[in-house]
This record gives C-alpha cells, sequence and structure tokens, in this order.
C-alpha cells in the first residue's frame, strides 16, 4: 500500500527534525568548553535511542551515517585538548 501525502509529510518533517537532533550534537560536541568525553558519548547514545523511537528498525542506517560522524567529532575535540 501506498503511503498517503499526510504519512509522507510526517516522515519527511521527522527526517528534518534529526537532521536538526544531528547537527545540534555536532556542534554541542564540537563548541561547548566543559564537555566531557563521558558526556559525549552519552549525547550520542541518547541521540542514537530517539532516531530509533523515531524510526523503529534504522539501527545500521544510524552506524553507518551518523556514528563516523559523530566519532570523527569526538575524536578531533578530545585529542587536541
Amino acid at each position: 500500500m501506498d503511503p498517503t501525502p499526510e504519512e509522507i509529510r510526517e516522515e519527511l518533517r521527522q527526517r528534518r527534525w534529526l537532521r536538526f537532533l544531528v547537527d545540534l550534537t555536532l556542534t554541542i560536541i564540537r563548541e561547548q568548553e566543559n564537555l566531557t568525553v563521558a558526556e559525549a558519548l552519552q549525547m550520542v547514545s541518547q541521540l542514537r535511542r530517539t532516531a530509533l523511537a523515531m524510526f523503529p528498525g534504522s539501527e545500521l542506517a544510524f552506524d553507518l551515517i551518523y556514528r563516523p560522524r559523530f566519532e570523527r567529532a569526538i575524536q578531533h575535540r578530545f585529542e587536541t585538548n
């Protein structure tokens, strides 16, 4: 069965929201001065849970698309301090 226009709009809204949350989390990891590695990892873990609640069954997609970006940001942020 094809998705309804409303279902398509809702999925697009959720994707935009997830993109916003990813960008916000990356910005916080890169810029918040007193952030610890543990806090950064906890933020990524919480974001992953949020993404999976929004898009059930998308564990592999999150791990392939977003996890490398977070790993690079965390490594860059904390290896220079």
